[in-house]
């Protein structure tokens, strides 16, 4: 008998299931390549009513790719079933930003989507869920999930800038004419928006066999602090610009790294960035707030990156986007009551 057929199936939610990143993503999930070769996987897709006639073609799609760890795959438009007994849930749908539409008025439609979504988790899905919030703005949406559902343990919801984290390592090694893998430990500080601070002071190079800082491999600061980070922080704008369409093969791939990591853990001696809750962290970033931060994850449990030096230049850059954070968590908390 394989291991495939000695394991109990796990229970994913996706949704949005019917928009273009999940259409990304779906494939990757029930091949295994996020929670395990072995691991079958039952795939919950939820999204709204009128894309439901969408969701029937991507579940014929998955059904004709013949994959063997999909067990089922269940397309809903209803809460009670698409978040019921969930072992990890990636929150892709949220209402969009249209033209016109101030941040106040985007903030007020999620809060009530991931309020909505958040008591779900609260009421459907196991205790021990992972919850990844992927929909923009992915912090304060995760944080009001998260307080939306008191019983899951606030360090069980992270929201994604892995994508960032990509980006930024995918800017140096270009730089320096090397794969993405030999670089390591960037870290992405703050707000998935265009404050946030890919920080590179602490990264590592791999060349000619040794290891070394970032700022002597490049050897360009006025690169490193100027264009560099005007790049990542402003990547997703731009590829909207180009594509006519936001990112949706590449946060695919950054939702597969992230959820991987939870599941098993942070290649050893290296770090990743994550959005997590903030409480006790020993940066001085405000507390209450879901921040990116350096993490290594190990038994499904993340740990903050402590003691890396903060000169004053990131201390300027993660105060702005703490600075953000908690202007769009007191907005997003005086919609939760209305």
């Amino acid at each position: 008998m394989s291991m495939r057929e000695l394991l109990d199936p796990i229970k994913v939610l996706v949704t949005g299931a019917a928009g273009q990143i999940a259409y990304s993503l779906l494939y990757s999930i029930a091949n295994g390549d996020v929670f395990g070769k072995d691991q079958p996987i039952i795939l919950v897709l939820l999204d709204i009513p009128p894309m439901l006639p969408v969701l029937d073609g991507v579940v014929m799609e998955l059904q004709d790719c013949a994959l063997p760890l999909l067990r089922e795959v269940i397309p809903t438009d209803k809460v009670e079933v698409g978040f019921k007994d969930l072992d990890a849930a990636i929150l892709v749908g949220s209402m969009p930003r249209k033209e016109g539409m101030e941040r106040k008025d985007l903030l007020k439609a999620n809060v009530a989507i991931f309020k909505t979504q958040g008591a779900a988790l609260d009421k459907y899905a196991k205790k021990t869920v992972k919850v990844l919030v992927v929909g923009n703005p992915a912090n304060t949406n995760c944080l009001i999930a998260a307080k939306s559902a008191p019983s899951i343990p606030k360090e069980n919801f992270s929201c994604l800038t892995r994508l960032d984290h990509n980006r930024a390592r995918s800017q140096v090694a270009m730089r320096v004419g090397v794969p993405s893998d030999c670089v390591k430990d960037v870290v992405i500080w703050g707000n998935h928006s265009s404050t946030q601070y890919p920080d590179v002071h602490h990264a590592k190079v791999q060349m000619q066999g040794k290891e070394v800082p970032v700022f002597d491999a490049v050897k360009d600061d006025a690169w490193l602090k100027g264009d560099f980070i005007t790049t990542v922080q402003q990547r997703g704008a731009a590829v909207i610009k180009a594509r006519k369409l936001s990112s949706a093969m590449s946060a695919a791939k950054a939702i597969c790294d992230h959820m991987r990591d939870i599941w098993f853990g942070t290649p050893e001696g290296e770090f990743i960035s994550m959005g997590i809750y903030s409480s006790g962290n020993s940066y001085g970033v405000p507390d209450d707030l879901i921040f990116s931060f350096p993490l290594t994850i190990k038994n499904k449990t993340w740990k903050i990156v402590d003691g890396l030096e903060i000169n004053d230049f990131s201390r300027g850059k993660m105060d702005a986007t703490a600075a953000e954070l908690v202007e769009e968590r007191d907005t997003a908390i005086s919609f939760l009551s209305v």
